[in-house]
């Protein structure tokens, strides 16, 4: 491949990063959560299931964690990562799932 060749498919590449960095797939914030409550959110053991309850309870609980006002072991600590849009994508996406 020619350098000239190279560089243009780097350069279309650059181009496109931008859009996926402002509206990234919903399972890029959910991905997180699969460690832990698994990839449809049933959870496991003592891990709370997520899948299927409702959008606003979910945010509702990552604000909690958010504010301190909810306790956990990692959740309060983790929640502080996410904006408010990643913790409203990944709340619909945990209820879209069935229980």
């Amino acid at each position: 491949m020619s350098p000239a060749r190279i560089l243009a498919t780097l350069g279309m590449a650059c181009i496109s990063l931008p859009t996926f960095a402002q509206s990234p797939a919903p399972n890029y914030f959910v991905a997180n959560c699969f460690n832990c409550h698994g990839t449809e959110g049933r959870g496991h053991s003592t891990i709370p299931a997520l899948a299927g309850l409702s959008k606003t309870y979910i945010i509702e609980q990552m604000n909690a964690f958010k504010a301190g006002t909810r306790q956990a072991t990692l959740m309060h600590q983790l929640s502080k990562g996410y904006t408010d849009d990643e913790i409203a994508i990944a709340a619909a996406y945990f209820a879209a799932q069935k229980k």
